[in-house]
């Protein structure tokens, strides 16, 4: 799959989230990657930054928050389009509830891991 399309499936599941919880997202910015970290191969995605939970009243200055989605290890683990669009929308979700304080654990319970 190109990555001109796997952007496209990415915008897609952020068009799912709505518009209540994407308002209330603040300084982060999600990006497509095609590889995570060296060492990190069977990563598909990763929120990296200070989730709205503990921010407190000397937050300010800060670079944004990052999203990171990652390509390859997605396309890696699916066999074809309809489970890419499906990893993705998890993956988005998941990185998402991370800016949101929602720890991994958490995100297990509720079928989002």
């Amino acid at each position: 799959m190109s990555r001109e399309r796997f952007e496209e499936l990415v915008g897609d599941a952020l068009d799912e989230v709505p518009e209540e919880l994407l308002g209330l997202m603040s300084n982060v910015v999600i990006l497509v990657e095609d590889h995570p970290p060296p060492g990190e191969d069977d990563l598909l995605g990763l929120y990296e930054g200070h989730a709205l939970t503990d921010r407190g009243w000397d937050y300010a200055g800060v670079l944004p928050d990052r999203i990171f989605i990652y390509r390859h290890p997605i396309l890696r683990i699916c066999e074809d389009e309809e489970d890419v669009v499906d990893e993705v929308a998890v993956t988005v979700v998941h990185e998402i509830a991370h800016h949101f304080g929602i720890d991994d654990e958490r995100l297990h319970a509720l079928g989002w891991a």
